[in-house]
């Protein structure tokens, strides 16, 4: 006959009703912890798509190994629980960190990532054996009922997780003090576990395991308190020049470096080079002014929130309206307020010709029925898929319809010699989506060989100049050279990228791998 087991300090509905509490937390737990993984990746590589499959797979088949490494702790789940929960806690909470420093100063990010995804994922995998072994010892109750209740908390942990994540944890807390947070749900939920059977324990047992998830705990706030200046470390160690404003948008992760004794400002979006002061003006006379040398009253940019692009377009004193659509406002705000960023645009997001719009490019097309003489499209590199629809048939499609009568439309194509395939994608593209292209491309030194393709309904637009003053870089010679191809990076065999295909994520991987 199986011996008693001690009295609960709490009555047998409640103390069911609390380990299932438990089992919700712990699922919020890990999926936090798997949120955290792949938002960091995808911040500083991009290619979303690489890092959710990476991640996934690593964190779920380990948690099944998990699940199998947790049988030989059933006979003793509360202790084991316990050990797990300061585990998972420490490796969970110092995974942000962890990365981060394997990023910056060892540059052993991917490897450590499958390391860290798989050692969090057996830990999780072994909470759930062992909180189902406990949840057998409170009452007589038929397996399936409490199979049935223990996956519905845990299925509705991963409803909080996937919820607070993005509208909670990572706009107030961020990722690294966010996973702490995290970490510490992690012990807390240790010690309620070993409050309701504690007297299945010895006292030398649970002074033990007391003072680990308490020693948990302090290592979890001593992390936290050096966390920023550990993040701000981090981070310039990944530049050259000191860094002058960062910041952790809904979006993207934004940074301006300053060179000292130098004009040289420089943004950087998801750690990619934006643009620099010292030839910006090369990128953004080579982006507008073709264009421009059609009718042009009415003028869409789509991106270009840091209004350099306006800049250029508002010299034309004939410019009617010009509306900017850029998705982060935090973007928008460092454009009209930030000094040094303010003065290299010339403060353009002020002109009373310019109207602002916060919104996701593709969707706003879809919304909207204007027409535009001239539509510019001043994207990040598509490295992630949600850059990658704004490279689509689809988008072009979209903005083929925001065309007036004799428009033209440039698209920025990042480089045909670093990323040739990624380029005639783009140009393929246009062309698929019923538009006649022009492409080119200049010397930018802080980018290299960096292309552009103009397009137009009725045929190729042809590259002219029609600028009301002398340019700084752009004349006609220069824009005649821009029209020829060398032989090693002439048109490639290419297709076309659609929402379905996001064929220039692979393109783009492959171009720039090496480089």
């Amino acid at each position: 006959m199986a011996a008693a087991r001690p009295p609960l300090p709490v009555s047998e509905r409640r103390a069911r009703a609390l380990l299932l509490f438990c089992v919700l937390t712990v699922a919020v737990c890990g999926f936090v912890y798997e949120l955290v993984i792949i938002a960091l990746g995808t911040y500083l590589f991009g290619n979303s798509i690489f890092q959710v499959s990476i991640v996934l797979a690593s964190f779920v088949s380990s948690m099944g190994l998990g699940a199998l490494l947790a049988k030989p702790m059933l006979g003793r789940a509360v202790e084991a629980f316990v050990a797990v929960e300061a585990a998972v806690a420490l490796a969970g909470g110092s995974s942000a960190m962890l990365l981060y420093a394997s990023f910056a100063w060892l540059d052993l990010y991917q490897p450590t990532m499958i390391v860290v995804a798989a050692l969090i994922g057996v830990l999780v995998g072994c909470e759930i054996p062992l909180l189902m072994s406990l949840l057998g010892r409170l009452g007589r109750r038929e397996p399936g009922s409490s199979v049935a209740d223990l996956l519905a908390a845990d299925y509705l942990g991963a409803v909080v997780a996937g919820l607070a994540f993005p509208f909670l944890i990572l706009p107030f807390l961020g990722q690294i003090q966010g996973a702490l947070a995290v970490g510490a749900v992690n012990s807390l939920a240790g010690l309620l576990i070993l409050w309701l059977f504690a007297r299945e324990l010895t006292r030398r047992a649970r002074v033990v395991a007391s003072a680990a998830l308490v020693a948990v705990l302090g290592a979890l706030a001593l992390a936290a308190a050096l966390a920023a200046p550990f993040e701000v470390s981090a981070r310039q160690s990944l530049y050259d020049d000191p860094i002058v404003h960062s910041e952790r948008t809904r979006y993207q992760d934004v940074v301006m470096t300053h060179e000292r004794g130098t004009d040289d400002l420089r943004l950087f979006l998801n750690g990619d080079l934006q643009f620099s002061s010292k030839d910006e003006y090369r990128y953004h006379e080579s982006l507008v002014h073709p264009a421009m040398a059609g009718r042009h009253r009415s003028v869409l940019v789509l991106g270009g929130g840091d209004g350099l692009a306006l800049r250029e377009l508002l010299r034309y004193p004939d410019l009617r309206r010009a509306v900017e659509v850029e998705l982060d406002p935090r973007m928008l705000d460092l454009a009209r307020h930030d000094q040094r960023l303010a003065e290299l645009n010339g403060r353009s997001l002020f002109d009373p010709r310019v109207e602002v719009v916060q919104g996701d490019a593709f969707s706003w097309l879809r919304s909207r029925a204007e027409r535009f003489d001239v539509v510019l499209l001043d994207f990040p590199d598509p490295d992630d898929a949600g850059t990658a629809k704004l490279y689509s048939a689809e988008m072009y499609e979209l903005v083929r319809a925001a065309l007036a009568p004799g428009g033209r439309v440039v698209v920025q194509a990042g480089s045909p010699y670093f990323a040739p395939e990624a380029f005639w994608s783009i140009e393929r593209t246009l062309r698929t989506a019923g538009l006649h292209t022009r492409p080119y491309h200049v010397d930018v030194p802080s980018f290299g060989d960096w292309g552009f393709v103009m397009a137009a309904v009725g045929g190729p637009p042809a590259l002219e100049l029609a600028a009301p003053a002398p340019l700084r870089f752009l004349d006609r010679g220069v824009l005649e050279a821009a029209a020829r191809f060398p032989r090693d990076r002439s048109r490639l065999p290419v297709e076309p990228s659609t929402l379905d295909r996001p064929r220039i994520l692979e393109y783009e991987r492959r171009g720039w791998r090496d480089y």
